[in-house]
Formats: C-alpha cells, structure tokens, sequence
C-alpha cells in the first residue's frame, strides 16, 4: 500500500513536471541532456521530465535601453548624451539571441559608445544640437549591421538629451540673452528713430500751417491799414498823416495788451506821457522830409558825364543816360 502511494505521487510528480506554460511575447529555449532541444512558444508546452529541462526564457517584446556617454565636441566642449536604443530579438532567431550573446545590453552600449564618439567630435556644439537626428541614425545603422547576425533588431535610437558642461551652458544662455538685447535695442532706436521723423514731419507741417496763418493775419492787417488809411483820407487826412496816426493808435493798443496782463514782466520803451505824441510828431516830420527828398531829387537836371570821367561826384541816381552814346 505503501509503495503504491509512493508510485502514485511519483506518477503525479513527473505529470505536472511534463507540462509548462510560455507567456505571450516570449520562448523558452529547452534542453535535453544539456544540449539544445527546441524553441517553444506561447501556450501550453509538454517536455519529458527529467530528460528535458527549460534552459532560459527570452522576452520578444521591445525593450529600451538608455546609454549615457560623455564626449567632446569638435570645439573641445564635453557634453554628456543620453542615447535610448529601442531593440527587440526577432522570433526566428531566438537561438542566436540566446546562445551567441550573453549580456546584450552590455554588447549594444560599447557600440553606441564607440559611434557617438566617432560621430560627435566632428562637429561644433551648435551643430550637436542641430544634428542629433543624424546622429541617432548612425548609431541605428551601426548597431543594425552588428545586432543582426546575434538575433536582435534595432528598432530606433534617439538621442533624448544633450548636456553640456555648467559653465558652457551658462555662456550659451548669456550669449543668447546678449543677442536678444542687441535686437531690442536696434528695434528701440528704429522706434526712437520713426518718433523722431514723425516729431519733425509734424513741427514742419505745424511751422508750414503757422507761417500761412502769419501770412494771412499780416494781409489782413494790411487790407485794415489800407482801409483805414482810404477813411481817413476821406475826411481830409493825408496819407503820412493817417499812417502816423496808425502807428500811434497800435502803439497804445500795444501799452493796453501789456497792463491787461498781470502776470507779464514786459518793460517798453520810451514809455513817458508825451511818447505817443512825439512818436506822432516824429512820423510826421519824417513823412514830410522824405517826400521833400524825393521831389528835389526828380526836379534836378540831368548832368552829362565825360566819357573817361569815372568820378561819382557829378552822379545823379535818377540820370540813366550812357555817356558813350552821347559822344
């Protein structure tokens, strides 16, 4: 009784030992005697007990593997690149990936190491940055020629981050904020400069507008003046006299403006009680002295220089006469 409960756990014992499961997405590489069997896949799975074994499982799905390298660039910066290679083992092949490679990651990171650093120290910083993109692409190249022979497939590289050194970053950001208040202040003085151009248009359009108001207040003065002249005349007042009086009557205006404003610190001179009069005294005579000169001076006989007398002491201004033809 003994032995058979002993055969009947024995029996149960390799039963459940002949059975196995493979998750989705993976193989299991069996063994018999320690040599290579078959590949199983998903599913329920039978082996022989004892005689077979399970040697390893290998994962299909894909895998990331991030890789820090530090470099220098062709400007002799040090800048420290982080690489994620995205890489699966082909199904087909899981004998290669499992048999010919034992640490992948390890044999994966020494070649992105060795193409980053045979890529990066060919260009200047500025041009890492532009050109990471190339950059991935010759690290997945690479790695596609010497990953497939061992049953992997890269799926992509990217090059998620580019780290320069503190001190250079810090550089970067002056020189990009010394670029940025170059442009602001050549963007201020082209502001500074279209007021100023502006300002000026508008003072010459203003100066232009009040000369023209100037102009018209002038002749409209003058057409006052003349019509003031035309009535005076008309009452018996000649014209010197009516242009003193004229002058006379402004003057006291002017002395009227002057006192109606309390705040000005205008001193006009002479300012005695007899100016005006002998403002008006002083017009007077000077009329009357001129328009003597000027009858004197039409009434004189015209004198007949010499033609090689080149003295002004016989020239009479109002003689037009040519001496040459006169010879």
């Amino acid at each position: 009784m003994v032995i058979f409960i002993v055969f009947m756990v024995f029996g149960l014992f390799l039963l459940f030992a002949s059975f196995f499961t493979v998750k989705q997405q993976s193989s299991v590489v069996v063994e018999r005697f320690g040599k290579f069997h078959s590949i199983r896949n998903s599913g329920l799975q039978l082996k022989i007990p004892v005689i077979d074994s399970i040697s390893g499982r290998v994962n299909l799905r894909i895998q990331q593997l991030d890789v820090v390298i530090e470099t220098k660039t062709k400007d002799n910066v040090f800048i420290k690149m982080k690489v994620s290679v995205q890489f699966k083992v082909i199904q087909e092949k899981v004998y290669e990936a499992f048999y010919k490679l034992e640490y992948p990651h390890d044999q994966i990171t020494s070649y992105v190491f060795d193409v980053v650093r045979a890529e990066v120290p060919k260009l200047i910083l500025d041009d890492v940055f532009v050109r990471k993109d190339d950059i991935a692409v010759a690290v997945k190249r690479e790695l596609n020629e010497a990953m497939l022979s061992y049953g992997y497939d890269i799926i992509n590289t990217l090059v998620t981050d580019i780290d320069p050194d503190i001190q250079v970053k810090n550089a970067m950001n002056r020189i990009n904020a010394a670029d940025r208040e170059k442009t602001a202040a050549e963007f201020e003085s082209e502001a500074q400069r279209i007021r100023i151009v502006a300002k000026a248009k508008a003072e010459a359009e203003s100066k232009k507008l009040q000369g023209q108001g100037i102009a018209d207040q002038r002749r409209e003065i003058a057409r006052g003046l003349v019509e003031s002249v035309e009535v005076l005349n008309s009452v018996g007042i000649n014209s010197q006299e009516a242009s003193a009086l004229i002058v006379v009557t402004q003057h006291y205006d002017t002395l009227q403006a002057i006192g109606a404003d309390t705040n000005s610190n205008l001193i006009l001179l002479p300012n005695s009680p007899q100016a005006g009069s002998d403002m008006l005294n002083n017009m007077v005579a000077s009329f009357t002295a001129s328009n003597q000169i000027g009858e004197t001076m039409k009434n004189q006989p015209k004198r007949v220089k010499s033609k090689n007398d080149h003295t002004s002491t016989d020239f009479n201004p109002s003689d037009t006469s040519n001496p040459e033809d006169e010879v």
